[in-house]
């Protein structure tokens, strides 16, 4: 991979947020920290632009005119993207999947492969998600168990009521860094990665009209994830794998 050549650049500013932790977060010192935040560095540093790199936090609804009127260049706070956001925003290669998986109890004695284990079995999801979709779709023979929201539905996991739940991989691994879910429960089988119900993932979305700085994101996201450098900040800020 040829660099793309953005020395030219007075400044590249990432706009994120202070209320998505681990992606970004102000910590007990009162510094700006997190996911995005070092994931902004490393960009940066892969471009060669760190003595032009800045970040600067603002509240997720101000985002799109900050950057619409040239407060920055790139907004790094966790944008999915979607045909509504593509309306807005010119994005990146995606950096990071959302992934569903399913958790179960650590004595349900579930073996692989999960499905023919959860055949005939009642699981739990969240109703009118796309995660319930999934479930409908393509898990017909196991029994589909709905909840109003996800607290519910992993109390009932842990109550023994359903043998599994199905939802986000980010949500439920925070669950489980918890002292409910990591007492009693596990990831259980493999990720699910499918654009259709659960999207691209999320990227950096940048003004419309700005093909090189694209690039240059895109080369730079490549690079650090073939130097590991993108597996040392996930497992920094992830220690349970979404994968």
């Amino acid at each position: 991979m040829i660099r793309p050549n953005l020395k030219g650049l007075r400044r590249l500013k990432f706009l994120t947020t202070t209320d998505f932790p681990p992606f970004s977060y102000v910590d007990e010192d009162k510094r700006l920290v997190g996911f995005h935040i070092d994931l902004a560095r490393a960009i940066c540093q892969e471009l060669e632009l760190i003595e032009v790199c800045q970040i600067q936090a603002l509240p997720f609804g101000e985002l799109q005119q900050a950057l619409a009127s040239r407060r920055g260049e790139a907004v790094l706070a966790g944008v999915a993207v979607s045909a509504s956001s593509r309306l807005v925003y010119d994005f990146s290669r995606p950096y990071f999947r959302m992934p569903a998986r399913f958790v179960a109890r650590k004595d349900a004695g579930l073996e692989e492969p999960l499905v023919e284990s959860l055949s005939g079995k009642m699981i739990g999801v969240v109703h009118n998600t796309s995660h319930a979709a999934f479930a409908r779709q393509f898990f017909d023979d196991m029994q589909v168990r709905l909840f109003s929201n996800q607290d519910a539905m992993l109390n009932a996991l842990r109550a023994k009521k359903i043998e599994a739940a199905f939802s986000d991989a980010l949500a439920l691994s925070f669950w489980l860094q918890r002292r409910n879910g990591s007492v009693c429960c596990s990831f259980a089988g493999k990720p699910y990665l499918n654009e259709q119900y659960f999207g691209r993932g999320l990227a950096i979305g940048l003004a419309k009209g700005s093909p090189d700085l694209r690039e240059g994101i895109d080369f730079a996201l490549r690079s650090i994830s073939d130097k590991g450098i993108f597996a040392e900040l996930y497992l920094r800020y992830f220690p349970i794998s979404l994968y």
